[in-house]
């Protein structure tokens, strides 16, 4: 998962996810109406193996472990996420990031890269472009790109200056999101 991802994500929860296995477990039970047995075909392991997850007896292996968080994830807080993604591809959301950006522009002018912390607001549509982004499973590299192209517009040539000026976002430092 990706830094625009996880930013995307931390926009949409209203509550932590759970962080013990067992707390995992115990939501994962609720999800599957109460049945280890189903829970446990679901995650692919025995039915007794849910049972001491649920006890906080012993760690799953990795794999299983990030089956187990991914499904978490996916899971948790479904309208929470719907009305965010609703509003951000109707509102907006304001990006707060710093980021070393290149740029191509006219002769005499320098095109290293450098941090700059931005807040900018940005409109639906880029909002869109990312969820579209991210629903088609694209990586960090296309949703940097987008923020990049969407920073360019909105930020760098913003009142019809620099017009030619292209923008390449090349390091995340920190990124956040606000919905």
């Amino acid at each position: 998962m990706g830094e625009i991802d996880e930013g995307l994500e931390r926009a949409e929860r209203t509550r932590p996810i759970p962080q013990s296995l067992p707390a995992r477990m115990r939501f994962l039970l609720k999800d599957a109406k109460g049945s280890t047995r189903q829970l446990a075909a679901d995650l692919g392991v025995s039915q007794r193996t849910v049972q001491r997850w649920l006890k906080g007896q012993g760690n799953p292996k990795p794999a299983v472990a990030k089956k187990v968080e991914q499904r978490v994830r996916t899971k948790w807080q479904p309208r929470v996420k719907q009305r965010t993604r609703r509003d951000a591809e109707k509102n907006g959301f304001v990006l707060h990031l710093q980021a070393a950006f290149g740029f191509s522009a006219a002769a005499g002018s320098t095109d290293d890269p450098r941090q700059r912390p931005i807040t900018q607001k940005m409109p639906g549509s880029v909002a869109q472009q990312l969820y579209a982004a991210r629903d088609a499973g694209a990586g960090q590299a296309e949703q940097e790109q987008i923020l990049a192209d969407a920073l360019g517009e909105y930020y760098f040539r913003q009142g019809g200056r620099a017009r030619r000026l292209d923008v390449e976002l090349n390091d995340i430092a920190w990124m956040d999101i606000e919905l």
